[in-house]
């Protein structure tokens, strides 16, 4: 027998899916199957599969102890959760206390440097997500064991290069929070950016954004075409501090696609600076070759929480701030 209870990690989430988690050699049918069974159950009774856990459930799987190895794929899983725990804290040490602007039992929000990935791109490479695993392990909020049942991740993405804040849940509570607010878009998030030339006027934009898999890069067009995969995309913008040859501008992703920002203000001819994807190289290397600009010059540096209800109250209306990095002082009335 297998006999696990739920913690606030794992809670909010369906029975069922906490099941195709933990027996993920089971199929579906097979554990609705054994829940009929009371072969399965929550609490020593027996259970659908569509509750809700709560923190301190109890959960029951009876099965032989070879079947359920069998089924939780255990040699594998072990290797894995080994290989994850190593990786996530070779990161911890390598990045160590990474600036967190506000933390509690479900969510953190991490100030992300530029050059660390938010999500691997292949498995060598480190990343927010290994990070934020190796500080809860670190803290003890994580065990080896517990990363079976759930893996604390980010929930909002930035580029490599892009430095600032990222949303990173902790709890299966947490992300549904931030996944929602993400989605309905009543969570409003800024950034700070140099582009070139000069912006006099607040600014409301939209378009479709269409992406090219084969370069990894994405094009910005005013009319939707049916026969494109083109999204729609609506950037705020306002004008800071105008220089002699650039304007640092506040910009608000009020839709979230990749390479919106970079793309959408290269669209209006005003590139950000440091970026060589979409920008002017002869521009960018000015400003590499004087202020060591190395990648494109974008920081994510607010977020504002709407109105919210328990057990996210503390968070209600909350503004929370990332400080721009010191390569934006460099550049400051440069040229």
């Amino acid at each position: 027998m297998y006999q696990c209870e739920i913690t606030s990690r794992e809670a909010g989430q369906r029975l069922d899916r906490y099941l195709y988690k933990l027996l993920p050699n089971a199929g579906t049918g097979f554990i609705h199957k054994m829940l009929r069974k009371k072969n399965i159950t929550l609490n020593d009774r027996k259970a659908a599969g569509g509750e809700i856990l709560v923190l301190g459930d109890q959960v029951k799987v009876f099965f032989a102890a070879n079947t359920l190895q069998k089924f939780m794929g255990q040699v594998k899983e072990n290797r894995s959760v080994e290989r994850e725990t190593y990786v996530s804290e070779q990161t911890y040490a390598r990045y160590g206390e990474l600036p967190i602007l506000y933390e509690n039992e479900d969510i953190l929000l991490a100030d992300k440097p530029a050059g660390l990935l938010t999500q691997k791109a292949k498995q060598d490479d480190f990343s927010l997500n290994d990070w934020l695993t190796g500080y809860l392990l670190s803290k003890g909020e994580l065990t080896k064991e517990t990363l079976s049942g759930y893996k604390p991740s980010a929930c909002s993405r930035l580029d490599r290069n892009t430095s600032g804040i990222v949303l990173c849940a902790k709890s299966v509570r947490g992300a549904q929070l931030l996944s929602s607010l993400l989605q309905d878009r009543t969570l409003h998030k800024y950034y700070r950016l140099y582009v070139k030339g000069h912006v006099t006027k607040a600014q409301e934009l939209e378009g479709y954004l269409v992406k090219d898999e084969a370069r990894n890069k994405v094009t910005v067009q005013t009319v939707f075409e049916e026969k494109q995969n083109a999204s729609y995309i609506k950037t705020r913008l306002w004008p800071i501090k105008q220089e002699a040859d650039k304007t640092l501008l506040e910009v608000e992703l009020v839709t979230g696609k990749p390479h919106q920002i970079r793309a959408h203000l290269a669209s209006i001819g005003h590139p950000l600076l440091g970026d060589y994807k979409y920008g002017d190289r002869a521009w960018n290397d000015r400003y590499r070759k004087t202020c060591q600009v190395k990648s494109q010059l974008l920081h994510a540096c607010r977020v504002e929480f709407p109105q919210l209800e328990s057990p996210f109250a503390a968070i209600s209306e909350k503004v929370f701030e990332s400080e721009v990095p010191p390569v934006f002082a460099r550049v400051s009335d440069m040229f």
